[in-house]
Order: structure tokens, then sequence, then C-alpha cells
């Protein structure tokens, strides 16, 4: 059996190598049923979930941006991994967090954000906490939430967006922009909100409390407010703004009734019922639907007076009830078939199509990049050409190029859900095309015979747009294709067997039980990153030996370097998996034993070469 490399979550697979998604999937299910949690510091602070904490922060590009101590990722990985599990375990016993590091970040307009950097332990905590919160504020968030969620992104919100319009015929919008919402969400009412959704480990809320008042470095101990930057940040902010979704929602599509309507399952997971005609035939309740990305929401309307009086009862409950205040110059009720609303980047309204039976207006959702993105992106990339004229050496010009067409590509792989993106990125493209004309003149040629294969040779390779610079790829912006967005289906759950399997294929090409083997007979006296990067090996060699390709047998297993006196050692690419008797022929220097483990091992030639190669690293002599 081999392994189908076409699905693959990376979160859901280091849980597996850790053997934790059933203690996570348990604890959605007790959520689910509303069940009470005392004792999650137990969970938060076991040893799997320690080293998982590691393996899902390693890679993330922020580890390498040091807090208030200057210690990086790099400063974690080099510890002998009892000294590591040890070392978070005591700092969760008598948690104290250092002073967060205070960065600004510029925005757009002018302004800047401030970003909070917790010491990289911090960081590791707070991970910790992560991973055993999350199942259990799922099966408490309300579906209209997209921001900071698994399996949810901008598609969704924005493919939510389009269904209520498109299908539900709401073309009010109300956008209520709430002032400063990360710097002033009230702590006492976050503890209280995690309490409510059956969070009731008073030492962990007490770790939380001292996390969300953390001193800022030069600054002082914070009253109010989430730091942005930390980890565990996008998911209290969700659970702040939790009950204003399930509050909106109360207000129609969860509307309690005496009458209990028939309900009817679809196949994408969803419940069809006849209560909400019902209830528009016999009673004044205010349609409405809330979509929701962080602290960015749209609730939709079906009348301009329901919009009305929705957005006044908004801002007085997310006063009342949050302590939030509301921006009135950017809060205000949109018409859509007047105007656009701008949504992440994006803009929208609706515009006629046809009449429908009874001769009445249809109406379908355009949506546009919106003018603040557009202005960006065309400053984005005037600024890489400019450095693609600057040049260097050949090394620096690949470079320079590499990082332009990334950019190119993420922007079309964002902003490709809008269905009006080719007229956008023609604009762009047209003013870009000049601009390449102006600044690289006659180095940019039309034609070339150096690309032939890889992502960009498959997806632009056949676009008139395409420019060269020696036989490198300039990705063209005009050359787009809309993708139409999709909203998450029901059936997908990150916390469910029957879920898991639309996003993620589990590990069907290796023995299981000898991972769960590796994991558990951890190598001591080896750095956290070297027993990390262990387990990762044994999934990409698909357990197989790397010299022989044959089964790896339980306790047979040894892990060697490549290369013993390269910098990074313990790097995932210079570790291998090798069978016990291999790993005998690496180290052996007596020539009649040599012998008698070829015997035993029966190596080609092939693979004998192999071998050599190894020992050779190894500072050996060759096998004759």
């Amino acid at each position: 059996m081999t392994e189908d490399k076409r699905r693959i979550d990376t979160t859901l697979r280091n849980n597996e190598y850790y053997n934790f998604q059933d203690t996570l999937d348990k604890l959605y299910l007790d959520s689910t049923n509303n069940k009470i949690f005392k004792n999650l510091i137990e969970i938060i602070s076991s040893e799997n979930n320690i080293r998982l904490a590691y393996r899902n922060i390693k890679n993330n590009n922020g580890n390498l941006t040091p807090g208030v101590d200057g210690k990086t990722i790099e400063d974690i990985k080099i510890l002998d991994v009892e000294i590591f599990i040890s070392r978070i375990k005591k700092k969760l016993e008598f948690y104290i967090p250092s002073p967060i590091k205070r960065v600004e970040i510029p925005k757009p307009n002018g302004k800047t954000r401030p970003l909070g950097i917790p010491t990289i332990e911090d960081r590791l905590i707070q991970q910790c906490i992560l991973q055993v919160l999350e199942p259990i504020c799922e099966a408490k968030f309300y579906k209209g939430s997209n921001g900071f969620r698994p399996n949810r992104s901008c598609e969704t919100a924005i493919a939510s967006c389009e269904r209520i319009i498109n299908m539900n015929k709401y073309f009010f919008v109300v956008d209520i922009d709430i002032k400063g919402f990360f710097d002033n969400v009230n702590h006492g009412k976050l503890l209280k909100q995690m309490w409510a959704m059956g969070i009731r480990d008073k030492k962990l809320l007490k770790i939380i409390s001292l996390i969300i008042k953390s001193e800022i470095k030069d600054i002082g101990v914070p009253e109010k407010g989430t730091p942005q930057g930390g980890i565990i940040s996008p998911l209290l902010s969700n659970i702040v703004l939790n009950e204003l979704d399930w509050w909106i929602s109360s207000q129609w599509k969860n509307m309690k009734t005496r009458y209990k309507f028939k309900n009817f399952p679809m196949k994408n997971g969803g419940i069809k019922t006849n209560k909400y005609r019902s209830l528009r035939n016999t009673s004044t309740l205010k349609e409405c639907f809330i979509v929701r990305y962080a602290d960015d929401f749209k609730i939709f309307c079906k009348s301009h007076k329901d919009a009305e009086k929705l957005m006044h009862a908004t801002k007085m409950w997310l006063k009342d009830r949050l302590k939030l205040e509301i921006s009135e110059e950017k809060s205000k009720i949109v018409n859509l078939k007047r105007h656009y609303s701008e949504f992440l980047g994006f803009k929208f309204k609706v515009r006629k199509k046809g009449k429908d039976s009874k001769g009445k207006n249809k109406y379908v959702v355009i949506s546009h990049i919106n003018d603040k993105a557009i202005n960006k992106i065309s400053d984005t990339l005037k600024a890489g050409i400019k450095e693609m004229q600057n040049g260097g050496n050949e090394k620096q010009e690949r470079e320079i190029i590499d990082l332009y067409n990334s950019k190119v590509i993420g922007i079309h792989n964002y902003y490709n859900i809008a269905n009006q993106v080719s007229i956008d990125v023609n604009k762009i493209a047209f003013q870009i095309f000049k601009y390449i004309r102006y600044r690289l003149k006659t180095r940019v040629i039309r034609t070339t015979n150096g690309l032939k294969k890889g992502y960009i040779y498959d997806v632009y390779g056949k676009s008139k747009q395409m420019r060269y610079i020696n036989d490198l790829p300039i990705v063209p912006i005009g050359y787009v294709q809309h993708k139409i967005p999709l909203e998450l289906s029901n059936n997908i759950n990150k916390y469910t067997i029957n879920g898991r399997r639309l996003i993620h294929d589990n590990l069907n090409c290796i023995d299981v039980k000898i991972l769960q083997n590796l994991l558990e007979n951890k190598e001591n006296n080896k750095s956290v990153e070297y027993n990390d990067n262990r387990l990762s090996k044994y999934s990409g060699q698909l357990g197989k030996c790397y010299i022989t390709g044959r089964q790896l047998k339980m306790n047979r297993i040894s892990c060697v370097h490549k290369n013993p006196f390269v910098k990074n050692t313990d790097g995932y690419n210079n570790l291998i998996l090798i069978d016990s008797d291999i790993h005998e022929l690496v180290k052996e220097s007596n020539i009649d034993k040599i012998k008698i483990y070829l015997q035993k091992v029966k190596l080609n030639k092939k693979k004998l070469a192999k071998l050599n190669r190894l020992r050779q690293l190894h500072n050996l002599f060759l096998i004759n």
C-alpha cells in the first residue's frame, strides 16, 4: 500500500505522530455533550502534548523572532528532550509569564499596529494550551464564524456571504466596526465566558489570566485586551465574540419556538426545515444572518427597517454585554442594490440579471478586489520590479524573481474567488506591463526555451503575457482564472473520524504500532529536534530501511545521521532510519565481522554503494 499524498493535513498528521488525536476527539465529544472540564491542566502538561506543541510551532516563520530573552526556536531544538519536557512541565506548574516584546507593524493607512512577541517558552506554553482548548471550543462555536478556525478561511466567509445574498435575497448589510477590538477585550468577561463553556479548571484559568495580563516591556501591565501576536489570542478572541454570533442567530436562524418543526437531513450534513416559512407567515421577527471573520463581521437583513433595528440593537448589545465601543464613522447600513460592501479585501454588490417567473427582477452578486487592495497590490509589484532592475549576481537575481513570482501567485490564490477578478487584475496588469518596459527595457523577452516543467509552467505556461529574464519566468499578474468560493461542508470535522476522512488521509502505509513504539521509547540523550524528526522520518521513508528498502521491524530500528559533521546535525534531511544490522555495518571496522553482516543482509551492488557512501560520510573505510 502507498500513502495518498493528495490530502494531508499537517496538524492532523502531527496529532497522529504523537498519538494525541483520540484525546482531542474525546474532548470534542465531551464538549458537545456539555461536559464540565476540571482537570485539563493534566492533559496540557502531558509529555505527548508538550512534544506535539514543539512540532506544531517549530516551522512557523515567527519562531526565529526573539522575545525579550533573545531566544528563538533554535535554542530549544538543541535541548536534551528530557530537559525540555521537564522545563515546560515545571513552567506550567508555577507559571509566571515573561514580559512581552512590543513591535509596531506598519498599516496601509500609515498608522501602526502593536504586535506583542512572547518569549519562545511562553509561545510553547500557549501552544500546549491551544491544542487542548481548541476541540472544546470548536464544539461550542457558531458555524458562521470563519476566522482562525480549522478548515475555515476567507474563502468560506465570502462563500457564505454570496450564498446568503443569492439564495436568501438579503440585500441589506449591517457593517459595524469595533474600535480596537483586540486592545479592548474585557478580561473578566473573557474568563466568565470560558467558565460558561465548561472550562472550569481553576489552575488553567489562572494561567490564561496571567497570559492576557502579561507585562509589556517598557509599557506596563495591560488592564484589558489580548496580546496580538500571542498564539492563543485568536482563540480567545473567538471565545469573546462567539456570544455575539449566537445572539444574532437567536434572533432568526435559531429562534426557539413552541412548536417543533420537522427537520429533514441533507447529504451535505445540513438540515432542511419548514420552520422559516412558518415564521415569516406568523411572526414579525427580523430575518438576519451573521458572517464573521475574527472581529470583522456582516449582518445580512431582508429590509432596511430590519437592518436599522439590528444595527442599533447590536451596538447596544456589544457595549452592555462585551464592554466594546463602536466606531460610528465606520459603521453603516449598505443597500447592495446601490452600493458596495467591503469585506476581507473584497467588495461586493448585486446587479440585475433577468426576471423571475413572477416578472420581478432577479439579482446576482458581483464581487471585486476592493480599491485599497488594488492599490496595495500595484505598489507591491512595482517595488518588486524595482528590485529586479537593481539586479545583482545570478543567485540574487533568481531570489528576487522567485520572491516576485510568489507574491503574484499568492495574490491570485487569494483573490481568484472574486467573480470579477479578471477585470481587476487586468487593470493592474496594464500598469505593471508599462512599468516592466520602463524599468527592465531590453532585459525582458517574450519567449524562452528554459521553462519546460514545474508549477509556473503548468499554470501560466500557455499565457501570452509571460515574460522572461535570462530564462527566468516572470509570472503575469493579469493571467488568473476565477474559482468559485466554497463553504465548509457540515460533514467536515477535524475532531471526528468520519469528518477527518474528507480532509485528510490517515497513515495507511506504515505500521502505527512501530510509530507508537518510537514515540514511547525516545532517546533521552538526544535533542528535542532529533526525537521529533525521528518520527517524521519513519513516515517519510514509508516504514522502510534507507539502505535495504525493506520494511523495518519492531525494536530493530536505528536512527543515524547521514553526515555527523554538518551544521544542523539533527535536521530532518540529515537523519535516516536503518535496520540494526545495517547500523552495525556502518560502525564496524573489523573486516571479518563486516563479511558476516554482509552475508546476513544480502545487499546488491546498488545498495552496497549506498552503504559505502554512508560509511564515507562517517569517515570509515569502504567495504570491498
